[in-house]
């Protein structure tokens, strides 16, 4: 692994190099220095709210330190059933309480026994030039991949939809690598901000750029979900680096689920699904119910120890299978095979391994994001604090959608690989 990482670190910073150094690149950053400059020294900056607006946010000791705690996504998980207007069968409320129990298991008890009276210096560290350089290159890989996209549809599905339908997943897949390219090359700006390299206004505006940046091509392709995973990871990071103001990320959180509500009642509307007489918050409802359905038969066919025993996750690589993990829900549960089911983040676990699945995944699934809770804790590092927003953010998209795009079981595993390696580390250093 740590040849790997050396090969992947040698390629990605002699591309940043040469693309910073081109006349192209040269002019944007200076544009951009020209502008943040402009920012810093504006009048208008001072009539912005300061810090301290709404500061009784910040006397709750939870709201100003933990928001994103990964019982969040508990909570986000319990409001998704409750948003449901049908019942929930008896047994598939038994396997939402071992859900929810081997999660506590995994991302409180658990690390409580790991990192105990540790320094954060004996926790692996990753260099702020390494972290910016592997940003920058799975950006302009991103940026690459849009362009071939949007070659490949003959237009932008933005400002017509109906190509959203001929866009190819082989091709879209590289685009979604900007989330993760943007929140790496925040990380860089925040560690510079730590060491006083730059101004909390300037990592700040830095900040802004990449979210819009990244949000511009995003949005082109008319894709909703990775806009809100990009401005929800860089919320994450915004808070625990201390460029987000408390009453920020509350009021930036209504605001992104005011969006998710908007998107979702605008979209429907235009695919006739609803009139303009129906309450926006209708659609977000029927969205819950309808997933709670589909997780309702997923339970009934699965049994205990399910039925697919890990082909469901298999498919989610290209190749593996002709039908995509989501388009297979939908064929189990007798839809058509060319309809994208959502099946809610213990959905597939129901399906490739039962309860025991679920017990399993979830023990797991929790285990990843409260070792990475508890090590962000420890060391207030850059880096493992936009690793763990990175992770927590897909989980909590995955509440609905479920963790089964390859993209993403990647970062997980990733992160799991890193989160294992400090284990090992401070082990073999307390012998």
């Amino acid at each position: 692994m740590n040849g790997f990482y050396s090969i992947a670190i040698y390629f990605t910073k002699n591309i940043t190099k040469i693309f910073k150094r081109s006349l192209f690149f040269t002019i944007i950053f200076s544009i951009a220095k020209f502008i943040e400059k402009q920012w810093v020294n504006s009048y208008f900056k001072n009539l912005y709210p300061s810090e301290n607006f709404l500061s009784i946010l910040k006397r709750n000791n939870i709201i100003k330190n933990h928001i994103f705690h990964p019982i969040i996504l508990l909570l986000i998980f319990a409001i998704f059933l409750i948003l449901s207007i049908n019942s929930i069968s008896p047994n598939l409320q038994l396997v939402l309480v071992i859900a929810f129990s081997s999660f506590i298991i995994g991302s409180i008890i658990i690390p409580n026994r790991f990192f105990n009276n540790i320094s954060k210096k004996s926790f692996i560290k990753f260099k702020n030039n390494d972290v910016y350089s592997i940003g920058f290159c799975l950006v302009l890989i991103g940026v690459i991949f849009f362009f071939l996209s949007v070659v490949s549809v003959g237009g932008i599905p933005l400002l017509k939809p109906s190509l959203r339908y001929g866009l190819k997943p082989i091709l879209t897949m590289p685009v979604f690598l900007l989330i993760p390219g943007i929140g790496l090359m925040g990380s860089s700006y925040l560690n510079r901000f730590k060491k006083e390299r730059l101004s909390r206004s300037q990592a700040r505006f830095r900040f802004i750029n990449l979210i819009a940046f990244g949000c511009v091509f995003l949005f082109s392709l008319g894709y909703r979900t990775p806009i809100i995973a990009a401005l929800l990871m860089m919320i994450i990071i915004g808070y625990y680096g201390k460029i987000l103001s408390v009453w920020e990320v509350v009021i930036g959180a209504l605001a992104g689920v005011g969006l998710i509500i908007g998107i979702g009642y605008f979209r429907s509307l235009e695919e006739f699904a609803i009139t303009s007489n129906t309450s926006p918050f209708y659609t977000l409802q029927s969205r819950a119910d309808f997933t709670l359905h589909v997780l309702n038969l997923l339970n009934y066919i699965s049994g205990d120890f399910g039925i697919k025993h890990g082909a469901l996750t298999l498919s989610a690589m290209p190749g593996i299978s002709e039908l995509g993990p989501r388009m297979t829900i939908g064929q189990l549960i007798a839809w058509r095979t060319e309809v994208s089911v959502t099946p809610t983040l213990i959905g597939p676990m129901l399906v490739d391994f039962g309860k025991l699945g679920v017990a399993f995944g979830m023990g797991l699934l929790g285990f990843i994001l409260g070792i990475g809770y508890k090590i962000l804790q420890k060391t207030k590092d850059s880096f493992y604090i936009t690793l763990y927003g990175l992770l927590l953010t897909y989980a909590i998209l995955g509440v609905e959608t479920g963790i089964l795009d390859i993209q993403v079981i990647v970062y997980f595993v990733i992160g799991l690989l890193i989160y294992i390696a400090n284990i090992l580390r401070i082990k073999k250093q307390t012998k």
